[in-house]
């Protein structure tokens, strides 16, 4: 049985700027997401890490290559709304998902649509909610919850759907720490407890520690691969592809360099504390 949700083979996008010249977003981009994992994908700006974003759920088509969302190719028109069904999108922006005036009437927006049934939609309504831990703010008027608030409102809208994978566009960007806190227990939750295939777009380095998987863009490109541990070690790789790595692996760097003998693929204060 295969168990691939996302497959990216070759995938170049360009697009046609302002002086009619064309730029390569993504360059020969190959990239295979398996069901249920949870990937993060991180680089600086313009690295074109929500350009491939864009590509999972078929708001982009590539230029050149293939995107196939469980075996579906995006360019097939006909398989477009099983394509959206199947994989959901989170922005960075909760404004600019949120529709209605009260909080249940949004996240009936999605299913609403699709042409379920009242009962049904009742039904994923309350169980959205309930998911991420909104359920007692369902009266509630939208534009008076916090940003940390109205994300999770926005992810409740996309689960309603019953997507099988998520991808999540920066959805931490505009969000204070607090905030940013309650939506990565949100998609970590979603992950582990739901089984959603999940593909985390960042530039926050703490918010990939958990993940199964790393991807790293630069300029276009997948520079590097690997598990958090695998990744995060290579300190001087990351830094030369202007990236932070968690405060812990930049101590226990520091402290090797020091001639400390300490691990390098420490992430987490927890870590560091069992070694000390």
């Amino acid at each position: 049985m295969d168990d691939t949700m996302i497959d990216i083979q070759d995938v170049t996008f360009e697009y046609t700027n302002e002086e009619d010249e064309n730029i390569a977003a993504l360059r020969n981009v190959n990239l295979t997401v398996k069901k249920g994992e949870f990937v993060v994908v991180l680089g600086h700006n313009g690295s074109g890490k929500s350009t491939l974003a864009k590509h999972m759920n078929a708001l982009l088509l590539p230029t050149k290559g293939k995107v196939k969302i469980k075996g579906m190719n995006t360019k097939n028109e006909e398989k477009l709304w099983d394509i959206r069904q199947t994989a959901g999108m989170v922005f960075q922006n909760p404004d600019n998902q949120i529709v209605a005036t009260i909080v249940e009437e949004d996240v009936a927006f999605g299913p609403e649509n699709q042409g379920i049934k009242p009962s049904e939609i009742r039904k994923r309504v309350n169980e959205a909610l309930d998911i991420v831990e909104m359920k007692d703010y369902k009266r509630h008027a939208p534009h008076l919850l916090s940003g940390g608030q109205k994300q999770r409102i926005a992810i409740a809208g996309v689960l309603a759907m019953r997507p099988e994978c998520i991808v999540f566009d920066e959805p931490t960007a505009m969000l204070d720490p607090s905030g940013r806190k309650e939506v990565m227990n949100t998609i970590k939750k979603l992950n582990k407890e739901e089984s959603k295939t999940i593909v985390h777009i960042t530039h926050y380095m703490d918010e990939a520690v958990d993940a199964d998987r790393i991807i790293i863009m630069e300029q276009g490109q997948v520079v590097l691969e690997g598990k958090p541990k695998e990744v995060f070690s290579q300190v001087d790789k990351m830094k030369e592809y202007g990236l932070d790595i968690p405060q812990v692996t930049e101590l226990a760097y520091e402290l090797r360099k020091e001639g400390i003998d300490i691990p390098q693929d420490i992430l987490t204060i927890d870590e560091m504390v069992v070694l000390l």
